[in-house]
């Protein structure tokens, strides 16, 4: 079944990137109408499809694809589905458009993280997307799903072409990557483990901070994260997000000024902060399993940190 919070029309597909409950795709129906918000990678189209049958509709039902941003765990799929959903308009980031009609620089710069054999296993084919079936909405800018409202507002800081989107009926965000990362196994019936996420390669902590503090001065009930769907937000979630931002920059600028070894050593020190954290936020979270979640968002994360220590923070 379909993983959905009462009267919202709002479903959670598993994009079943990597594993499950890694990366989520989630569906806005209004009527008989459909948004899809982030589409995982080519991969995923088949949960797609098996959802869109859940709920008796087909792909012909999509009228907006809607990225958050264009990073390939988000945006990967874009291609195919476009392809299949005839009647739909892909909704991107004005600054990230160009790299949907052209994803080259995309799959460069996403082989250069993963190397090529293994972005070919977790990608696939990437297919670009013609101009004229795109709408680039500026900030602030609605569009209508069937008489939803729904409202873009930029929020860089984790990407330049990030966007957030409000769906108004349920006062629900569509964070994306902005408000970070919660896996479902780093949660208790009281408290989610959220932790931002830098990925290369524009990471801004200024900025992200004043978009972390937009999305929620909207005072949303309900945050949807792309890792991993919907998250109750709490003044402990969000200071936590804050203070987590300050302690990455602490330990890039450590770990920069004591070794050779600096993204190695960045990712070490990053993995063991962000374990102790999260087991002593959740009483009922091991250490094993803090491990298993946190280790591949502690290595890109200061592969991102790393990126932007030499190439873009302000002396």
């Amino acid at each position: 079944m379909l993983q959905t919070i009462a009267n919202t029309d709002i479903y959670t597909v598993d994009a079943l990137y990597y594993e499950p409950q890694l990366a989520s795709i989630h569906l806005i129906r209004s009527q008989d109408r459909i948004a899809i918000i982030d589409t995982g990678t080519q991969y995923s189209v088949s949960q797609v499809s098996a959802a869109l049958k859940q709920l008796d509709l087909g792909f012909d039902a999509v009228d907006y694809i809607i990225l958050t941003h264009i990073h390939l765990d988000h945006a990967g799929g874009a291609g195919t589905l476009m392809t299949l959903c005839e009647n739909a308009q892909l909704v991107v980031h004005p600054k990230g458009a160009r790299h949907m009609v052209d994803p080259s620089k995309l799959i460069a710069g996403a082989s250069a993280v993963y190397g090529e054999t293994e972005f070919n296993r977790l990608y696939g084919k990437i297919s670009p997307i013609d101009a004229e079936r795109m709408l680039e909405p500026n900030d602030g800018e609605t569009i209508d799903l069937a008489g939803r409202k729904l409202t873009f507002i930029d929020s860089p800081g984790h990407a330049n072409h990030h966007h957030c989107i409000i769906d108004e009926q349920t006062n629900s965000i569509f964070t994306g990557d902005t408000l970070g990362v919660s896996y479902r196994a780093l949660r208790d019936e009281h408290h989610s483990f959220v932790m931002p996420t830098t990925t290369p390669v524009q990471f801004n902590p200024d900025a992200l901070h004043k978009s972390i503090d937009r999305v929620m001065s909207y005072t949303p009930s309900t945050l949807y994260l792309t890792h991993y769907s919907a998250v109750m937000p709490s003044a402990r979630i969000i200071a936590g997000l804050h203070e987590q931002i300050d302690d990455y920059v602490m330990l890039t600028q450590k770990a920069a000024d004591t070794t050779q070894e600096f993204e190695a050593n960045l990712a070490k020190e990053l993995n063991e902060y962000l374990v102790r954290r999260c087991v002593n936020e959740l009483d009922g979270v091991d250490e094993q399993t803090a491990r298993h979640w946190i280790k591949l968002d502690a290595d890109l994360n200061a592969q991102g940190l790393a990126f932007w220590w030499k190439h873009k923070r302000v002396a």
